[in-house]
């Protein structure tokens, strides 16, 4: 018998998945499967094409300069309500839209309001410092919820503002927010991943970043959200470092039996408990010092224990560490290890009866006995 999870389908008000399957679905290659399809409520649709530079988002910086004119001048940052605000000025509307885009906008905004006569195009602005956003990130990622993307230090806010312009933010695209999401789970559907943006919808395939394959990837601005649908069955080749997954993660170790009797001897520390994504359960039970030792103490077993990714519920497993060695390419025999995994080594039965043996011969030892009885 194989270790069973339950993969999970998105829950959301917006997204509706139709996925069945029951407690007894075991983990699979998807290889050959078309999967399950998104289905979402008619949205406006948009293109890649449509935001192949990085739009204006709420705090974004932008030095402006309306030919040569002072009072129009100036850094300024976008507020809160999607505008810029300058003085003498209506607010010019600039969120979600290109740089270039905010210019004209700005240029239209001076010449109704009669600062300047049609025709006028002495405008420049800027980018100074793309500022830092939260986004939303829903479905198949081991973390979803709130993700804090272009973070950075005072120290590099405050050298920037020395700069005439200019602003580097790879840090603001899709890729880092399914990596702040704690990364992709192997169940994701990367060929229909959703960014909503105000009521328009984008469904993106980003299965090149893990293939190498062309990849678009798209700029995000506040507020954005992001769906990635999971197709209810594992995909192994998405268990592996990547541009869009955990590195590593912490794994729960525990070998308090024989032949160690602490973790401290079995070589237990906080780099064997991280373990890079793409491990297996014979690499961790290797990790755990679990393997290994003389003909009493080798055929050891290991208690196996996972959270389901979408009840929360812990399931555990017994497997006999010989068994999965001999069986290492069968996945339900050796799975892999999924953040906040744990495993806790016995001993084997060999060792058991040695010990009890040892407790019998302790409590029937005729000194023991009278030791006993002199202090009764």
């Amino acid at each position: 018998m194989g270790i069973k999870l339950l993969l999970p389908a998105i829950i959301s008000s917006s997204l509706l998945i139709s996925c069945s399957h029951t407690p007894e679905t075991k983990l699979k290659s998807i290889d050959g499967l078309s999967g399950i399809k998104v289905s979402m409520q008619p949205k406006q649709q948009w293109l890649a094409s449509d935001v192949k530079t990085l739009p204006l988002s709420v705090g974004d910086r932008v030095r402006v300069l309306v030919d040569d004119d002072e009072a129009f001048s100036g850094v300024f940052e976008v507020n809160i309500d999607g505008h810029l605000h300058i003085p003498y000025l209506n607010a010019v509307p600039v969120v979600g839209v290109s740089v270039k885009q905010a210019e004209h906008n700005l240029i239209n905004t001076l010449i109704a309001q009669k600062m300047y006569r049609q025709g006028f195009n002495g405008v420049s602005v800027k980018i100074l410092q793309w500022s830092k956003i939260h986004v939303f990130v829903q479905g198949a990622v081991f973390n979803p919820g709130r993700v804090l993307l272009n973070d950075k230090l005072a120290a590099q806010q405050s050298y920037q503002q020395t700069q005439q312009s200019g602003d580097y933010s790879i840090k603001r695209f899709l890729t880092f927010a399914l990596k702040g999401a704690g990364g992709i789970r192997p169940d994701a559907d990367l060929k229909t991943i959703t960014i909503l943006r105000n009521n328009r919808e984008l469904i993106l395939d980003v299965s090149g970043i893990l293939t190498g394959s062309t990849v678009v990837d798209i700029p995000l601005i506040a507020g954005d959200q992001v769906f990635i649908p999971s197709l209810g069955v594992l995909d192994t080749a998405l268990i592996r470092p990547s541009q869009i997954t955990p590195p590593g993660f912490q794994v729960f170790m525990s070998n308090l039996t024989q032949p160690s009797s602490s973790n401290a001897l079995s070589a237990i520390s906080k780099a064997s408990r991280s373990v890079p994504y793409g491990t297996r359960l014979l690499q961790g039970v290797m990790a755990a010092n679990c393997i290994g030792g003389s003909w009493i103490n080798s055929s050891r077993k290991v208690l196996y224990t996972t959270k389901d990714f979408v009840t929360g519920e812990v399931q555990a497993k017994v497997f006999d560490i010989d068994t999965v060695v001999a069986k290492a390419d069968v996945l339900e025999e050796n799975p892999y290890l999924m953040p906040n995994d744990g495993l806790a080594c016995f001993d084997s039965d060999a060792t058991n009866i040695r010990e009890v043996a040892k407790y019998l011969g302790d409590i029937l030892d005729p000194v023991a006995i009278a030791k006993l009885i002199f202090l009764l």
